[in-house]
């Protein structure tokens, strides 16, 4: 066998590449490796390599099978294949008997499939994975909706309000342009966002007063909350009393508001509230006297409507979420006093130590930003 040579009836696809030879004799043998001596093709046999044995088809089918399924569940790795050659090239083809088995792990999506479902999870932020996964079944994109999920989760978009935040980012670095749509969805999520065009400049350049009924306390009745929030780093004043006259409105300026800007060398330029007759009346009015004797502009806007003030209805949703519905449900209050005091605790914590998402400042601390601009002016 060493001598039979298949000269020109060699196609030269096979040069590199072993096949399968069968004789009349209904016998076999392995083509691993090609001579050229005077251009004439010469095939090695067992007697030339003790490597390359003879083997029947069910043999052959076993062990290239041991490789084959190892070499597709890796493909998309080449130290795989490069594995099986170097088995094949030490021991032949036997090398792929004791093979051993090889984890199988999943595809990756791919990047530019990953960019479309982020970009149609921005697009419309109240959609779910299942949601995401139907739409794109319709576009003829096969992926399940785990995988859509984790992805989200990766690029910290896992929850509709996470989508909804990054859609914002987005809009104010100028990278999209949000529709209508989306912007009533943003204004409604973070109404804050209504006042992008308007923004401050520095601290007390413009602060948002509200008044609004937190409930009712058994043995004391209605009970209200005076808030303030400056709107160039939503830092918050308030405090709680059970009535909501133009005095308790002064007193939130006099003994809250005033004294943390006076200690920050600030001054207040303008406060924005509604047209009530909590904040507004005649000449003799105790709140407006109290902003002309301060030399602060009042400027006001239409009752019950906080469209214009965005910044205190944000504030209001985050106190009534993180802790009035909190506290009221878990605890019983007999004095106005402790309401206060767990109030104030909260308040502490939310200027000091929780970040603030959305605009304007972008998931910073209240207070951090309000250092910054210090730090900034003193340099």
């Amino acid at each position: 066998m060493a001598g039979f040579c298949l000269g020109q009836f060699m196609p030269s696809i096979y040069r590199s590449q072993p096949f399968l030879i069968r004789f009349p004799a209904a016998r076999y043998i392995i083509v691993t490796r090609f001579e050229f001596p005077r251009g004439r093709y010469s095939i090695m046999s067992q007697s030339e390599n003790d490597l390359h044995q003879r083997m029947s088809i069910p043999e052959l089918n076993q062990l290239l099978n041991n490789a084959g399924v190892a070499y597709r569940q890796n493909e998309i790795s080449n130290e795989i294949l490069l594995e099986l050659k170097q088995r094949f090239q030490i021991s032949g083809i036997e090398g792929f008997r004791d093979l051993p088995h090889i984890k199988s792990h999943p595809r990756k999506t791919p990047a530019w499939m990953g960019d479309k479902i982020l970009s149609l999870s921005i697009e419309h932020p109240g959609w779910g994975c299942v949601r995401l996964s139907n739409e794109l079944k319709t576009q003829g994109l096969a992926i399940s909706s785990p995988t859509i999920q984790k992805l989200l989760i990766q690029n910290g978009m896992g929850n509709k309000n996470e989508r909804l935040w990054k859609l914002e980012e987005k809009s104010l670095a100028g990278e999209i342009q949000p529709s209508q749509e989306q912007i009533l969805k943003i204004e409604k999520f973070n109404p804050c966002f209504r006042e992008r065009n308007h923004p401050s400049n520095c601290p007390g350049q413009l602060l948002a007063q509200d008044t609004i009924m937190v409930g009712s306390l058994s043995g004391i009745g209605k009970v209200y909350l005076q808030s303030a929030i400056d709107t160039y780093n939503s830092f918050a004043f308030g405090f709680i009393h059970p009535s909501r006259l133009p005095d308790c409105a002064v007193a939130l300026l006099h003994n809250e508001v005033l004294p943390f800007y006076n200690d920050h060398h600030l001054r207040i330029e303008t406060i924005n509230t509604h047209r009530g007759r909590q904040y507004c009346g005649t000449g003799k009015h105790h709140y407006e006297l109290y902003l002309l004797l301060n030399e602060i502009q009042h400027q006001t806007s239409i009752i019950h409507n906080t469209r214009n003030n965005g910044f205190i209805e944000r504030f209001h949703q985050i106190v009534f979420t993180e802790f009035f519905q909190k506290v009221l449900q878990t605890k019983t209050y007999s004095s106005l006093e402790k309401l206060q005091n767990d109030f104030a605790e909260w308040l502490h914590f939310y200027n000091y130590k929780r970040p603030h998402y959305g605009y304007r400042n972008m998931g910073i601390i209240p207070f951090a930003l309000h250092q910054k601009y210090l730090d900034t002016r003193t340099h």
